[in-house]
């Protein structure tokens, strides 16, 4: 998952032109997902589906940022990272609200709609996977974004199994367990994205500092 994947923003190779065609697919993709899980989590009353559209949404950012700042001084990346970051928590703490007080009461999720999202997220994260395998196997850094794909899509296997489990128990604590697992771990990478880039901005002020 996401939450799990960490990119500088100056991992990504700016001499890679298959790779940016192939990053730029895959943020349409997440960007789509995002779209289409927070709606349909919405409207399912899913907050498994709602903690993974902040997945998707998190892959999308992350990747869309490091591209547009490609060779941008480093006190701008790391203050556009310090704001991605700071969003993320935000939407990570309204999701985990949400979750904490369905635990007091709320109705059983709509299994069948978990289900097929669940799928397409999965789908989606497979395409992902197929349009980055190429560069499996080239440096850690074109390793890293491909391995996030694939993690990825074992988080959609998980909404998958807790729709199934929904719909044998008509119960919505699989749900919210699901929930509250993804949540967890998009507000911790979302705090990794806020402390790299605070020690960004550190050494940027450092380094401006040494050559004044």
């Amino acid at each position: 998952m996401s939450a799990a994947c960490g990119h500088h923003h100056d991992d990504l190779p700016t001499d890679s032109r298959p790779f940016r065609r192939a990053l730029w697919a895959v943020i349409a993709i997440n960007a789509t997902m995002f779209a289409v899980e927070v709606a349909a989590g919405a409207a399912a009353g899913s907050r498994a589906l709602l903690a993974d559209s902040l997945d998707f949404l998190g892959d999308s950012a992350t990747y869309a940022v490091s591209l547009l700042v490609l060779g941008a001084a480093l006190a701008i990346r790391a203050r556009v990272a310090l704001f991605k970051g700071i969003s993320m928590a935000a939407l990570g703490l309204a999701v985990g609200l949400m979750t904490a007080l369905s635990v007091l009461g709320g109705a059983t999720p709509e299994a069948p709609v978990m289900g097929v999202v669940g799928a397409l997220a999965l789908l989606a994260n497979l395409a992902s996977v197929l349009l980055l395998l190429r560069f499996r196997d080239g440096d850690a850094n074109l390793r890293s974004v491909w391995l996030c794909s694939r993690n990825d899509a074992i988080g959609n296997v998980l909404v998958i199994l807790a729709a199934w489990v929904v719909a044998m128990t008509d119960s919505r604590w699989p749900d919210l367990v699901v929930a509250g697992i993804m949540t967890t771990l998009f507000l911790w990478g979302a705090a990794q994205v806020i402390r790299q880039a605070r020690q960004e901005l550190a050494h940027a002020r450092h380094g401006h500092a040494a050559q004044a």
